[in-house]
């Protein structure tokens, strides 16, 4: 089957990662928390259970296990969704050892439980960006943008004429959903989690609904029914390579040709003059509130715009650096924190809505349209859970001033 991306485009790194140690050992850990997933998973979502479980009076657990409860049969089921997802997993991780060339063993047991976490969440996420069922949440959060798109550049017949950047492109879905309308797209993702699978999806998928995915089987509170938690969805809900031969007007245009990915810190990637003035439209969606500061994801993206070129933004503001303490000197890096760049680099603070809008303005862009959306969208969200959140996105278009 066709690779959608060539091979040596299917990365986007312009080093060699295993020359910086940091980055070498973030990369592995992220490689080994997809080796562990399956060993992991069974022991603290099963294993414990059936611990706690047999903790219980013997009257007890001899009347949940028997009908109608069967609580340790029901396990077993939850086994054996972990086991499916396992696969995914391991696919992910073969796709990732040849695709750096890895044949000794090095990445073995260097996982810790935060990567681990991300493992887990990683596979979730193709419930949302690769699933038939996860198309509600996407037409929430991609589709108002690429109506935006389509929009802006209405008089450009050759699409391929548009070049789009896409930060934070997580697994890969809008920048696939943007290439499909013809458009050249980059996609840019620091998370080795992320790209690995982005990677495995976009470029080594042989079909369509190929893999069996349990997106909530690990979850055990605010369950109406067993079969909600044991839920089954088939990934890729499409081939994203036979997927696009068919682009509307242009079915001689390779995606290969039209799609690219980076890996690399957003800050320092497209801040560089090198990429000064490079695209005509740059998409966020779900990602400006992963900066501890914004001032520098505006200037980044201001940097690589050109001139007249637009912005355009859907999410919520949901700051992940919220937490951060004070930056302190490690006393084992030779890096101080005034040396530290990109993501990375100290400070950090959070704005409201209004404050951005106010923020992006000043730093030269002209606020074409903005609403707050009203319908509501939910994050891998499992739409017969007992608890519900959904976020009220900020959805805005913005082009740069001369």
């Amino acid at each position: 089957m066709e690779r959608l991306l060539d091979e040596d485009k299917e990365w986007g790194l312009e080093h060699d990662p295993f020359s910086d140690p940091e980055e070498k050992r973030v990369l592995l850990t992220a490689l080994d928390s997809f080796r562990q997933y399956r060993k992991t998973a069974h022991y603290n979502v099963t294993h414990r259970r059936r611990q706690n479980f047999y903790a219980l009076p013997t009257s007890q657990w001899q009347m949940l296990s028997a009908p109608p409860f069967n609580l340790l049969s029901k396990l077993e089921r939850v086994d054996n969704a972990i086991d499916a997802n396992s696969d995914i997993a391991s696919a992910m991780l073969i796709s990732g050892l040849r695709s750096f060339d890895l044949k000794d063993r090095e990445y073995e047991g260097v996982a810790t439980p935060s990567d681990m976490d991300k493992a887990r969440s990683t596979i979730r996420q193709f419930y949302r960006d690769w699933s038939a069922e996860g198309d509600a949440e996407r037409r929430a959060c991609y589709d108002p943008v690429l109506r935006d798109l389509e929009s802006v550049f209405v008089g450009i017949r050759d699409k391929t004429n548009v070049r789009v950047l896409v930060p934070g492109a997580g697994l890969g879905r809008l920048v696939f959903e943007v290439c499909r309308r013809g458009y050249v797209v980059e996609g840019n993702e620091i998370s080795y989690h992320q790209l690995i699978a982005s990677n495995w999806v976009l470029n080594h998928t042989i079909k369509g609904q190929a893999f069996d995915l349990y997106p909530f089987a690990l979850d055990f509170s605010n369950v109406i029914s067993r079969e909600h938690q044991l839920q089954k969805v088939k990934i890729p809900d499409l081939h994203p390579a036979s997927a696009l031969e068919g682009v509307v007007g242009q079915p001689t245009v390779n995606g290969a040709d039209r799609m690219s990915m980076t890996a690399a810190d957003f800050i320092v990637h497209y801040g560089e003059e090198r990429h000064r003035d490079t695209f005509d439209a740059v998409v966020t969606v779900f990602f400006i509130d992963t900066a501890p500061n914004i001032i520098r994801y505006i200037e980044t993206i201001r940097n690589c715009l050109k001139e007249g070129g637009v912005w355009i933004n859907l999410g919520p503001l949901l700051w992940h650096f919220a937490d951060r303490g004070p930056a302190i000197k490690d006393e084992h890096s030779t890096t101080t924190s005034k040396e530290r760049s990109g993501i990375e680099a100290p400070g950090s603070f959070e704005l409201t809505n209004e404050e951005v809008l106010m923020l992006v303005e000043k730093m030269g862009f002209d606020i074409q349209s903005h609403k707050i959306r009203r319908d509501g969208s939910g994050y891998i969200q499992n739409p017969e859970s007992m608890l519900q959140n959904a976020y009220k996105n900020s959805h805005w278009v913005a082009k740069k001033r001369p």
